[in-house]
């Protein structure tokens, strides 16, 4: 089996996460570029990868894995040598699940829908209640801190770091009014992994 991992990525997209979190592996991989503005993404070779012709996707001991927090846990997983992600029995197991789908399922929305000024749906409707509720909630996430898992840095801080990294610098609104959200902004990008990938 080849044991090759292959990240298939650009610099303007959300592979940069996975980019960062390889890094913070420290682990052997290789990076191919899949060029937007030449189609890259629309083409066969690349649709036999990801049939939505998306990036991030890796290829890992034969397997494909798409969207990118499967990634991120995927991987974090991969290596448990690293200590990424507290292992299955791990009471930090289910802290560690709770904010990386938070991420996928909660942030991304809120911090999409109020970047483009879409119109609030009704609390009961949107899956995140409103972007105030996801602002409170991401301050919780951070007691004690400094991480998500307390002292212990882990994938689910690249997912959901790496995401309000991303909010800040598009400015989406009130994220500098949460001093400690602000401050764990600045510590993710501190890390040198993540220096290393941001404009990569």
């Amino acid at each position: 089996m080849n044991d090759e991992l292959v990240l298939y990525g650009n610099p303007r997209s959300r592979a940069q996460m996975v980019h960062f979190l390889l890094e913070e592996l420290g682990i052997p991989y290789r990076l191919v570029v899949i060029d937007f503005e030449k189609g890259e993404s629309r083409q066969a070779d690349y649709l036999a990868i990801n049939p939505m012709g998306k990036v991030p996707a890796i290829v890992h001991r034969g397997v494909t894995v798409t969207e990118t927090g499967a990634i991120i846990a995927y991987l974090a997983d991969a290596f448990p040598e690293k200590g990424l992600a507290p292992a299955i029995g791990d009471p930090q197991r289910g802290t560690w699940l709770r904010w990386m789908f938070f991420g996928a399922g909660v942030i991304e929305p809120a911090i999409l829908d109020t970047m483009l000024k879409r119109p609030d749906a009704p609390r009961t409707t949107a899956g995140y209640g409103s972007y105030a509720d996801v602002l409170d909630t991401l301050d919780t996430m951070l007691d004690p801190g400094p991480w998500i898992l307390g002292e212990r840095f882990s994938a689910a801080d690249v997912y959901v770091g790496a995401e309000l990294v991303w909010a800040a610098m598009f400015g989406v609104p009130d994220i500098a009014d949460h001093p400690r959200i602000a401050a764990y902004i600045e510590r993710i990008r501190d890390r040198p992994a993540f220096r290393m990938t941001a404009g990569v």
